[in-house]
């Protein structure tokens, strides 16, 4: 493989150490030539290398006379070209219409933040802008770069992940402490604490935060210094703020640093303070040498400075919780210390030049494979996408995730009801559902349909949605597509419906189903298609939110998240009883009066389930808490782990309770629910349209009275279903791959 890198020559900070990092080890793996266009600090250390070189001097930034050469090394046979940073960008964006080459360009930045000055937004920043529209494929240094370029409707199949890397294989070279000291003139004194903090002074990197925590700090522990290592145009305001402060003895301004390893020798405590980063390197060179950090929780540092694990991190701007978290680390050296061993082994393990290099030419494969395939997509999934149904969406992020845990580069589309708003919530590409000549289009277009979770073949809901998934299968199957009706729930049907769903069952490649009850439902249909498999429901291999992003979002709904809770989900059916809120309300009062459990009502898709809800709320004597905004599947998964118990309508809180081992009680409106509660062995019901209190009372002092015994069983019927649930997307890979059905 032959790969062409375009770079200014003038970079310095992240992307030139990013740069020779992957240049380092990618020669090795690969053909690789760097082309450069004006002498500068890259450059000149390039000679430096054996990594081939040229430059190809540019009179200005908008001489595009360099075109020809380009054009010529070219026609060398690269297979790639890898631009990196704006001037690289802009004259790949002219290049691409003479060559017939991929071109990927890195984001190291956000690119909107890359220059200062009016001038310099208006003109460069613009130009930019419209290069990156025109290249295909993009290379973000973190996953929140990545979902940047989502939000701002770049096409998330596009865009690749990768993470910064360096050989930590070399130990660095530096000066002494005292040394270091003397160069930037103080004396060292071991009974202090230095707290730095290293980049260019521009507003992004946040040093005005470092200097109004360091009166806080001092306040607490009078022994420690701040150290301002760099340079730029703020210089002389960010010492005006240290004065205003009342802060400058405190704080030492360093100055450029030439050799970063005795800078960051020299400090205690390495820090970011940065109001926007892509996955900095510095922090890199601190884990290097072991030194504990504590930084914003902005781009891709929570990927490597995990917080309460690898460090520390504060909110974005926040000087107070940045100082407390400098004084946690500053008086528990101890802790200070494992943080640092922590990173280090962290950054060894996952973050070094081999893996960076790896990922790239992984990428490079990818980005032929699809710039030389006829197919546009490798699946389309189709399913009850974008309604705001938690469990719905749930199934479309697990199918997705799960595809892409067994084929990272797969090209996944997805036909949803609100493609812009779905495609920025999954970072999927997405086409509106309902849009006949688009669905064709598509399908026409890949190689696989996935009909993809849930209920798709009942008339439960309505005749009009089984006629809209079995045409959909229909279609696929007259456009040459493979066919996979995947973990899904067939029935209840109407006999008349039957041939409907028999005809388009038929059609398929293979049929898995995430239920036993299903096949019943195949039995009525007389079925002659013997592929038919029993896995289980995807859902089932999703995480929740952490404890600490569960406890944010409770108290963001004003909800004391040291409580304990009975989770419940309903819904507005047309077969609930007359007195449903009232005997729900009266279950609900019993939970909180015998075993204080507050009632948690948990919307499952909003706004719908949230009128409902909050009737029943209204009616308890006890304190009922009811989320009233939308959440992402993994805050509601880590929302339904927070309960005791769940008493559960639909189907996903049934489903993410299991998951996460936390007992069920149904409420039966639908075959669905109470054929999944067959499956995993948890009989425990309710009909809704004769609901029984005193039996749901007595489920209630079941579940708590033998909580553990029935979480254990649940814990492991959920380890056998998620062996079950990853077979999903095993099959469909084999497929894709060419294999058998």
């Amino acid at each position: 493989m032959k790969v062409l890198h375009l770079i200014s020559g003038g970079d310095t900070g992240g992307a030139k150490t990013h740069v020779f990092a992957l240049l380092g080890k990618l020669k090795e793996m690969a053909d690789v030539k760097i082309v450069c266009f004006m002498k500068g600090v890259f450059w000149d250390e390039l000679q430096g290398t054996d990594i081939e070189s040229e430059l190809v001097l540019q009179k200005n930034r908008f001489d595009m006379s360099v075109l020809n050469r380009l054009e010529d090394i070219c026609a060398e046979g690269y297979d790639i070209i890898h631009c990196h940073g704006a001037r690289a960008n802009f004259i790949a964006s002219r290049l691409a219409k003479r060559v017939n080459v991929p071109i990927v360009t890195t984001i190291h930045s956000d690119y909107l933040l890359d220059f200062d000055g009016f001038y310099k937004k208006l003109v460069y920043t613009s130009l930019n802008i419209l290069a990156l529209k025109q290249f295909r494929y993009y290379i973000a240094v973190s996953s929140d770069f990545k979902n940047m370029l989502v939000q701002r409707n770049f096409r998330p199949n596009s865009i690749f992940t990768v993470y910064n890397g360096m050989d930590y294989s070399i130990s660095p070279t530096y000066v002494s402490k005292e040394e270091f000291a003397n160069r930037i003139g103080i004396k060292y004194d071991e009974t202090k604490t230095y707290i730095g903090i290293i980049g260019r002074h521009d507003y992004v990197k946040g040093h005005d935060v470092f200097i109004k925590a360091i009166k806080t700090v001092c306040k607490e522990c009078p022994d420690a210094r701040f150290i301002i290592a760099g340079d730029g145009e703020n210089r002389k305001a960010l010492a005006e703020l240290a004065k205003k402060e009342g802060v400058d003895e405190n704080l030492i301004f360093a100055g450029f640093i030439k050799d970063i390893y005795s800078f960051i020798n020299f400090i205690d405590i390495n820090t970011l303070t940065s109001r926007s980063e892509s996955f900095p390197y510095v922090l890199m060179e601190g884990a290097k040498m072991y030194k504990p950090t504590v930084c914003s929780a902005v781009g891709g540092i929570p990927d490597f400075v995990i917080d309460g694990k690898t460090g520390l991190l504060f909110e974005n701007e926040n000087s107070k919780e940045f100082a407390n978290k400098l004084i946690t680390l500053i008086k528990d050296k101890a802790l200070a210390k494992r943080y640092g061993n922590a990173l280090h082994d962290l950054a060894v393990e996952k973050f070094s030049d081999t893996a960076l290099a790896n990922k790239h030419i992984e990428i490079y494969n990818a980005i032929l494979r699809d710039s030389g395939e006829s197919k546009k997509y490798d699946a389309v999934l189709s399913g009850y996408y974008g309604f705001g149904n938690s469990g719905d969406d749930a199934l479309l992020f697990a199918i997705a995730e799960s595809l892409r845990k067994k084929m990272p580069d797969i090209r996944l589309l997805a036909l949803t009801a609100r493609a812009s708003r779905t495609r920025k919530q999954y970072g999927i590409d997405c086409a509106p559902r309902f849009n006949p000549f688009t669905v064709k289009k598509v399908l026409k277009s890949t190689k696989m349909l996935i009909s993809g979770g849930g209920s798709l073949i009942q008339d439960v809901t309505s005749s009009k949605s089984l006629l809209y998934y079995t045409s959909v299968i229909n279609l696929a199957k007259k456009c040459g597509t493979k066919v996979f009706v995947y973990a899904n729930g067939i029935g209840p049907l109407k006999d008349k419906n039957l041939p409907v769903a028999k005809k388009a069952l038929e059609c398929a490649d293979i049929i898995t189903l995430r239920e036993a009850q299903s096949l019943t439902e195949l039995d009525r249909m007389n079925l002659e298609n013997k592929n038919v498999l029993l896995t289980a429901d995807p859902a089932l291999l999703l995480d929740g939110e952490s404890e600490e992003i569960t406890k944010n979002v409770l108290e963001s709904e004003n909800i004391p998240a040291e409580k304990k809770f009975f989770g419940i989900s309903v819904r507005e059916w047309r077969d609930n009883e007359r007195d449903f809120a009232t005997k729900l309300a009266g279950i609900s009062d019993y939970a909180y009066e015998k075993y204080r459990l507050c009632p948690l009502f948990i919307p499952m898709r909003y706004p719908h389930d949230l009128k409902i809800s909050e009737e029943i709320a209204c009616l308890t004597k006890a304190p009922s808490y009811v989320l009233k905004n939308a959440h992402s599947v993994r805050e509601t998964i880590g929302l339904v782990a927070k309960t005791e118990l769940v008493f559960g309508m639909r189907l996903h809180t049934l489903i993410y309770a299991a998951g996460k081992a936390v007992p069920v009680v149904g409420l039966i409106y639908d075959q669905k629910v109470s054929g999944f509660l067959d499956y995993i062995g948890q009989n425990r019901s309710v009909d809704v349209n004769n609901i029984d209190v005193s039996k749901a009372c007595a489920y209630i002092d079941e579940i708590m009275t033998n909580k553990q015994t029935i979480s254990d069983e649940l814990n492991n019927k959920k380890n056998e279903l998620c062996v079950l649930a990853d077979k999903n997307a095993e099959i469909a890979i084999n497929i894709l791959c060419g294999g058998a059905v």
